[in-house]
């Protein structure tokens, strides 16, 4: 069992940036695969960035690539995700996921354990 703390959504102008945590405890092996998925009212939770625990190797959505960063501290089992840039579309609740393993795939059941989300909201 793995059990993920998310931290840091608010309110901020377009343009501007916020950073999210999440914060891991339980069973937090190596292998897993941590990721940020969002979800806005109305439509499906989506993803949006992934990180693999070792090595770091990262993958994103087109809509936020280079826009936002997912890294990792391991000495905290902390993921975070750098937001910059921020639009109104990107309002959203965004959720901390993990997978055991290694997985490519981009999809809300890929991931067994979820966080309780925090709410990102980007006014124009």
């Amino acid at each position: 069992q793995v059990q993920l703390v998310e931290s840091g959504g608010g309110l901020v102008q377009a343009g501007g940036s916020l950073r999210l945590s999440c914060a891991a405890s339980g069973n937090t092996a190596s292998t897993y695969t941590m990721g940020w998925f969002r979800q806005a009212p109305g439509k499906e939770r989506e993803f949006v960035a992934r990180i693999r625990w070792s090595g770091g190797i990262t993958y994103y959505a087109d809509s936020v690539k280079g826009r936002f960063t997912i890294s990792k501290d391991n000495a905290k089992n902390t993921v975070y995700l750098q937001m910059n840039s921020l639009k109104p579309e990107d309002t959203a609740v965004y959720y901390c996921t993990a997978a055991p393993g290694w997985t490519s795939r981009t999809t809300p059941g890929a991931y067994n354990y979820w966080g309780q989300g925090t709410q990102v909201t980007v006014s124009s």
